[in-house]
């Protein structure tokens, strides 16, 4: 069953995209991430051979219930596979004649293998279909994933957390929905149910089904809890470390906060506890992610209703976040806002992509690509590439991007994707390899070698439509996805829209004192949005201008205001920058020039410093613009205060 609304389309497109160039980097550990053997103590070493013991009892009792396989349909299953690794992507400097071999031979034997798969896939539905063996085959899997020596050193430690692990074993939906969400990070269950039970403790509301249970145990099983001069493998650190400054119960907190005030993305109610464990994992502070969504809601509300859910939040880093050499400067405030004050190269724009996201409770990952950064996001119609080349050009740590891809398309159908677990557990309580995250579908044994195609059926069966912009993406080699990132354009950018302005927007407002407020739209030109100056609706009521830091040459905005007498006023702009102190200048009644100085206010509104102006009785002219290259900046309104 589709958890979401998909569109369906009869075409082959989407299955093409896979073919393409695969990492080549050697493949990840199987179970727990490399480095120190565990250190056990007398009751660690009992433990570890009691866990031992239940997994071997676990092999035997499922390699009994198992059918027996048809031997041919595996042989031929096998074959299949072996021939499809065989196949080497040529170097570059390789002859034309190898490249066009193998890229005629490369999707036969892509096609050859899943057909082969099919087979096998309909002779055990009706095993991968039944939940008689789930608990055994789910103990069976955490057991191979953490390792009895990795558990038994969590559990050593003391009975509180032994108990942790025997907890997690006797709770069979628990168990299933850690599995279905991925497993720990980095086999290490003991510290997940410890961060998970530690959040459980501290919110009632995390107790109860529902997205903000799902978000405990999303934040759980993802956060990292290296402490760098941890000399054991497990890496025990649970409630603050040097990837989460603030610690995940915190974390935790910070977003339900966030949530139950209505601040995050609408769909984020919806998510699952897999999708969970991409948002709450920043290295930012909760201060930082408040201020994100705070600076966005104030400086570009427009990010925040893109109808562009591929570049809802994050298409401030092509709007504002310049390419360039990456500097710091602690006076301009925390990394996040000295990261838009000053811009930066790929790395920053990525780093700042992700962070804008998730402050939203939108899942993002990095994206590592050769010799640059970008990053992934999730969106309704499945997670896309932003900042970069396509899903074949990419990887995160252990997982290539489009082994990534594919398990994210295939999540989608929950029914289809329980038969893939099973066939990965049933490999794992076997003791069975597992395959490749990085190299696309290679190595592996049979069972978790069968669950990888189950994932590629699943997928082709679906026809998935790929969306115009994600088609022009993936034909971009690696290079011009690098360039493309570095650059402000975004594919499937169209012409620019209209916008319409209420009068009540436009209404100029007289306080007691003679004070005069003009509202930024209010303008006599532009009177719609250009390539420099956008008409925004702002986020708590009314509207507001923004001068871009785009466009192709600079534009005056120009005003009329009738005054009842002539004399000198104070001139002041409420405005809404985050980049440092930049010159606008004022032309008043085509004659007199004043220049002024817009404050870096951090993505909160606040009034320049008052400029003394002289103005005639009656209708007066009074132009802005910029001095070019400029950085973005929000105007809601200026104002003119008789003086006396």
């Amino acid at each position: 069953m589709n958890r979401r609304e998909i569109t369906m389309k009869t075409t082959h497109y989407f299955i093409s995209l896979w073919i393409g160039v695969l990492a080549v980097l050697p493949a990840p550990s199987l179970a727990r991430k490399k480095g120190p053997e565990p250190v056990l103590t007398e009751r660690g070493k009992a433990l570890e051979k009691t866990y031992s013991d239940q997994l071997d009892e676990i092999n035997k009792e499922i390699s009994a219930a198992l059918p027996v396989i048809h031997a041919q349909k595996k042989d031929a299953f096998e074959a299949a596979r072996a021939e499809l690794g065989a196949l080497k992507a040529p170097r570059e400097d390789e002859a034309a004649s190898v490249h066009k071999a193998y890229h005629l031979a490369k999707p036969l034997a892509e096609a050859k293998a899943l057909e082969s798969a099919r087979t096998l896939i309909a002779d055990t539905a009706k095993l991968l279909g039944a939940n008689a063996l789930d608990g055994k085959l789910m103990k069976g899997a955490i057991l191979r994933h953490g390792t009895p020596a990795g558990l038994a050193e969590f559990a050593q430690q003391s009975d509180d957390h032994k108990a942790l692990l025997d907890k997690l074993f006797a709770d069979e939906t628990l168990m299933k929905q850690v599995l279905i969400s991925g497993g720990a990070n980095g086999g290490e269950y003991g510290e997940a149910m410890q961060v998970y039970h530690a959040i459980l403790e501290a919110s009632e509301r995390a107790r109860k089904p529902g997205i903000l249970q799902r978000l405990a145990l999303g934040t759980a099983l993802q956060q990292p809890w290296l402490e760098e001069n941890n000399k054991g493998s497990v890496n025990g650190i649970v409630f603050t470390d040097n990837k989460n400054p603030d610690g995940q119960v915190s974390r935790y907190l910070h977003y339900e906060k966030a949530y139950l005030a209505g601040e995050l993305d609408p769909q984020f109610k919806d998510f699952n506890a897999w999708e969970c464990r991409f948002i709450t994992n920043d290295p930012y502070t909760n201060e930082e992610l408040a201020w994100g969504r705070s600076m966005l809601r104030q400086f570009r509300p427009d990010h925040i209703t893109n109808p562009d859910q591929k570049w809802r939040y994050t298409r401030v880093v092509k709007s504002d976040l310049p390419y360039c050499s990456t500097r710091h400067d602690p006076s301009l405030g925390m990394p996040q806002q000295q990261a838009l004050a000053l811009g930066g190269v790929c790395g920053r724009r990525a780093f700042f992509g992700r962070f804008i996201a998730r402050a939203f409770g939108i899942p993002s990952r990095r994206s590592t690509q050769t010799g640059h950064a970008a990053m992934n996001r999730w969106t309704p119609d499945g997670w896309v590439v932003n900042f970069g080349g396509w899903w074949s050009f990419n990887w995160c740590g252990p997982q290539g991007g489009l082994d990534f891809y594919l398990d994210s398309r295939a999540r989608e159908f929950e029914e289809d994707y329980a038969k893939v677990l099973r066939a990965q557990w049933i490999g794992d309580a076997l003791g069975q390899e597992n395959v490749s995250l990085r190299q696309y579908g290679q190595g592996g044994e049979f069972w978790d070698g069968l669950a990888f195609y189950m994932k590629r059926a699943i997928v082709e069966d679906a026809n998935l439509e790929q969306a115009e912009a994600d088609a022009e993406l993936a034909a971009l080699s690696a290079e011009e996805g690098r360039l493309l990132g570095e650059s402000d354009e975004v594919l499937g950018d169209g012409v620019v829209k209209e916008i319409e302005i209420a009068e009540e927007d436009k209404e100029v407002a007289i306080a007691e004192d003679g004070t005069i407020t003009i509202p930024a739209v209010a303008c006599t030109g532009p009177k719609n949005n250009t390539d420099k100056v956008a008409f925004l609706n702002s986020w708590n009521g009314g509207m507001q201008l923004h001068y871009q830091r785009l466009g192709k040459q600079p534009e005056l905005i120009k005003y009329t205001v009738e005054l009842p007498s002539a004399g000198k006023y104070e001139l002041t702009l409420n405005v809404c920058t985050v980049s440092k102190e930049d010159p606008v200048i004022a032309r008043l009644n085509r004659r007199t020039i004043v220049n002024t100085i817009l404050p870096y206010t951090k993505g909160t509104w606040q009034r320049t410093k008052p400029e003394t102006v002289e103005l005639r009785e009656g209708r007066n002219t009074i132009q802005f613009t910029y001095r070019a290259p400029n950085r973005g900046v929000s105007i809601k309104d200026f104002q003119l205060k008789p003086l006396k």
